[in-house]
């Protein structure tokens, strides 16, 4: 039991080591594609679009906002987003 477990923190490790915080009010689509599960280039540039319409982002939920970004999407990411107050 205890190797299994310890089998699976070392899968783990390198993927949660990877992703790091990103700013979706500054981040450019490739690094949200990078830093964000379940978010690929075409979701990541409707990220952007959003933005770019709409201003910045006040709260990680006005991601639900974006096409293609759903609650599971959001909760997945929750708590990798940051949101700057000024750009």
């Amino acid at each position: 039991m205890q190797t299994l477990l310890l089998g699976l923190l070392a899968a783990l490790l390198p993927a949660l080591s990877l992703a790091g915080p990103v700013d979706i009010n500054t981040a450019d689509a490739m690094t949200l594609a990078t830093e964000l599960n379940g978010v690929g280039l075409s979701r990541a540039e409707a990220i952007i679009e959003y933005r770019n319409l709409n201003g910045s982002f006040a709260t990680a939920e006005q991601l639900l906002e974006v096409k293609g970004i759903g609650p599971q999407v959001l909760d997945m990411n929750r708590m990798n987003i940051e949101i700057s107050t000024s750009q």
